[in-house]
């Protein structure tokens, strides 16, 4: 449980951040791109709703299986810190759900409840060793359970410095 604990403070810590850069976008230019092949902060937000939700469905499922064993060589990833660094550009593998677009305090809205509901997950699982359940990133490699929920909190911070870009690009 203490593991755990840790992580919903990390994951506290990661929104906060991310809503600190939201609330500087302005509502008018919440779905402004700055530029071509670039996201708005909407398409950033829902970007984050989709990872969030597909993280804890697949931990959900995960969990009613017992855990596979993986062999010590396949546990090594990459630092999950590098989640948040902005010099490491990539495509998300989770195509974009256009439907989930929409006015800022909506979105917002709409955020808040993916993450009641993450935590509220997290906070009903049983006290057991979730580390022995993993499964594959298609950057970092195998990761535990409870590595999943730290990239979450890395990815959020990866996209507050992306809002602040946004900001920074947009005309006043």
């Amino acid at each position: 449980m203490r593991k755990l604990t840790a992580i919903l403070a990390q994951l506290n810590e990661s929104r906060a951040r991310l809503f600190a850069a939201a609330d500087v976008v302005p509502t008018r230019q919440w779905r402004a791109s700055p530029g071509p092949e670039a996201w708005s902060t909407a398409e950033v937000i829902a970007h984050l709703m989709m990872v969030e939700q597909r993280i804890t469905a697949s931990a959900n499922n995960l969990l009613r299986e017992p855990p596979r064993s993986v062999p010590i060589w396949r546990r090594v990833h990459l630092p999950l810190r590098a989640a948040e660094w902005r010099a490491i550009r990539r495509k998300s593998p989770v195509p974009l759900n256009p439907n989930l677009l929409g006015e800022k305090e909506v979105m917002l809205a709409a955020l808040r409840e993916v993450r009641s509901q993450t935590i509220a997950f997290l906070d009903a699982l049983p006290n057991r060793d979730l580390g022995v359940y993993r499964w594959p990133h298609p950057f970092f490699g195998s990761l535990n359970f409870y590595d999943w929920f730290r990239v979450v909190a890395y990815h959020e911070i990866r996209h507050s410095k992306q809002i602040r870009e946004i900001v920074e690009l947009l005309p006043n």
